[in-house]
Formats: C-alpha cells, sequence, structure tokens
C-alpha cells in the first residue's frame, strides 16, 4: 500500500512539474526581449526558486534560452522546431466535414481563409445540381459583401472592422444609415453564428457561410453558394445543415472560436 501511494505521489508530482514547464514557456510567448526569472515569477505565481530550477531543465533541452547576456530568458530554438513539426493542415483536416456537408445539402461548399482585406479560397466541394456555382482554388474575394466574408467579420471586433471598412467599404463607413444596418446584421451574425449573401456580391447568386478560427488565430469560412432561385427555397435546409456542420468542428481541438 504505502509503494501505491509513493507511485501515485510520484506521478501526481511529475504532472505538477510539466504544467509548471508550460505555463513558464507560455508567459515568454511574444517575449522577444526575454524575461527575468522574478518577471517569469509574478506571472505563473511560483516561487523565484521553483522557476530557476524549472528554467534550468527547460534550458538543457533547448526549450528555452538566454535572450541575451543579462537580459533574461526566452523561448528557445527547440520550440520552433517543434512547432513546424505541429504545423496543420486545415484543409485536410476540414475536407471530409465539407464533403458531408456538400452531400447532405447537394449544393457546391467552398472553404476560405482570411488573408488580410480578403478572403482565399482554399478548397470547395462541388454539387451534384446540374445547375451550379463555381468558384476556382486561389480566388480571392471581398468580406463586406459575402456570407463568408462578412461570416469572418463578425468575428472582429468593431475597432478592426471600422478600420478594414474604410478602406474597403467607404460607402458604408461614410454612410451612417448603412453603417448602423451592417453592424447591426454583423451583431445578427454573432447571435446566429450565420451570414447570408442575397445577391449582393453577384447577381443571381445567394449563400450562407459560417466562420471560425484555429488555435494560431487564422481565420477561416464555410459558405454554400446557389443559385437564388434555388436558394430562396432551401434556405432553411441550408442553415441547418451548416449549423450542424459547424457544431462538429467545434468539437476539433485544432478549432478555437466560432
Amino acid at each position: 500500500m504505502a509503494g501505491k501511494t509513493k507511485d501515485t505521489d510520484d506521478s501526481r508530482s511529475g504532472v505538477q512539474v510539466i504544467a509548471r514547464a508550460v505555463a513558464i514557456m507560455r508567459s515568454l510567448r511574444n517575449e522577444n526581449d526575454g524575461l527575468s526569472l522574478g518577471q517569469i515569477a509574478e506571472r505563473v505565481g511560483l516561487p523565484r526558486s521553483t522557476v530557476q530550477r524549472i528554467v534550468g531543465a527547460l534550458q538543457a533541452e533547448h526549450m528555452v534560452i538566454a535572450a541575451s547576456p543579462g537580459r533574461g530568458i526566452r523561448l528557445g530554438p527547440e520550440i520552433t522546431s517543434l512547432a513546424e513539426s505541429a504545423r496543420i493542415d486545415m484543409g485536410e483536416i476540414l475536407r471530409p466535414y465539407l464533403v458531408e456537408l456538400a452531400k447532405a445539402t447537394g449544393e457546391t461548399v467552398d472553404l476560405a481563409v482570411q488573408r488580410g482585406k480578403r478572403l482565399i479560397f482554399i478548397d470547395q466541394i462541388p454539387g451534384t445540381h446540374r445547375l451550379r456555382t463555381v468558384s476556382f482554388v486561389g480566388e480571392s474575394f471581398p468580406l463586406f459583401d459575402t456570407a463568408n466574408g462578412k461570416a469572418c467579420l463578425a468575428l472582429m471586433d468593431e475597432g478592426r472592422i471600422m478600420k478594414l471598412m474604410a478602406s474597403e467599404a467607404p460607402e458604408i463607413a461614410e454612410d451612417p444609415k448603412k453603417l448602423d444596418a451592417f453592424l447591426a446584421e454583423i451583431e445578427d451574425i454573432r447571435n446566429t453564428r450565420i451570414a447570408f449573401d442575397r445577391d449582393q456580391h453577384t447577381d443571381g447568386i445567394s449563400a450562407v457561410g459560417a466562420a471560425f478560427g484555429d488555435r494560431q488565430g487564422e481565420i477561416y469560412a464555410v459558405s454554400i453558394p446557389t443559385p437564388s432561385s434555388r436558394f430562396n427555397l432551401t434556405e432553411a435546409k441550408l442553415v441547418a445543415q451548416l449549423l450542424k456542420t459547424l457544431d462538429q468542428l467545434a468539437r476539433l481541438e485544432v478549432i478555437g472560436k466560432t
């Protein structure tokens, strides 16, 4: 019995050390100039002596290094190596869900990633209808008049939206009535998680869209564009299926904010 208790205590102690080491490394995120042992100790709420001991072990594994003589500790090269090995291909992970969404709706499903002021299409699953919408991987689309673009904007704060709007949609930014209506639409998207484009970007094409972030802060969007004549009849089904897919994606460990 005494042996079992010791094993349990050792296990708990080991887990605690790992948790503390991770907390220390997280405290150094974005600190390119490094932090002193005292600063690290204050951030993680541990005694300086404990921090010094754990930092010493992390240095031996090149997980942290001296920032410069007398300037404290920063993340080391081994972190970069591990990060590169763990780089995730989101398109590959998301594709099975997009395929299922396309099957459930019979419509084309697009995946895009936000890059600055535009959306870049990175994958597409064609629909089964003879009359369907087609875009091309690598094609870019605006944020302010597309379903997937507005869904991405709904994940941003108002300050960032206004900054983008000033250069990309001044016709909205400079018209108080249009601005109020647009910001109200964005707030509605935040509440429902679904954005719409009803003949806004392309006449005759409508779409529903939803967006989510990954753990690295990238914003992705899934959209279902259809001919407007069919969209008017299938909108409720498209919304329901997209929400179902969004809930499935939210359970993935690589997904952050939805």
